[in-house]
């Protein structure tokens, strides 16, 4: 999960199309993502949660996180003092 905040001079629609072609570009082809999604909180947050089949298909993406192309256009949009990354295990599967 990657908790942030855009920059103060982002167009959110910008983002919105960056954060869609990072979904079709990069994440979807990852191998183990299950699920993503991207939220915006009331207070002006927003939230990226990924479902991944094992921890070490996420980590195999994290370390192929920072030279993608469609990453580097998404985080453009980001407030990097903002992120904050978080990783829980799921107990019903």
């Amino acid at each position: 999960m990657m908790r942030f905040r855009l920059r103060a001079d982002t167009d959110e629609r910008d983002f919105l199309a960056a954060d869609a072609r990072l979904q079709s570009d990069f994440a979807y082809r990852q191998p183990g993502l299950v699920r993503r999604t991207t939220a915006r909180g009331q207070d002006g947050g927003w939230v990226v949660i990924d479902l991944w089949r094992s921890p070490a298909e996420a980590d195999a993406c994290a370390a192929r996180w920072e030279s993608d192309p469609a990453v580097q256009a998404f985080m453009e949009f980001v407030d990097s003092q903002s992120v904050e990354t978080s990783r829980y295990d799921e107990l019903d599967g």
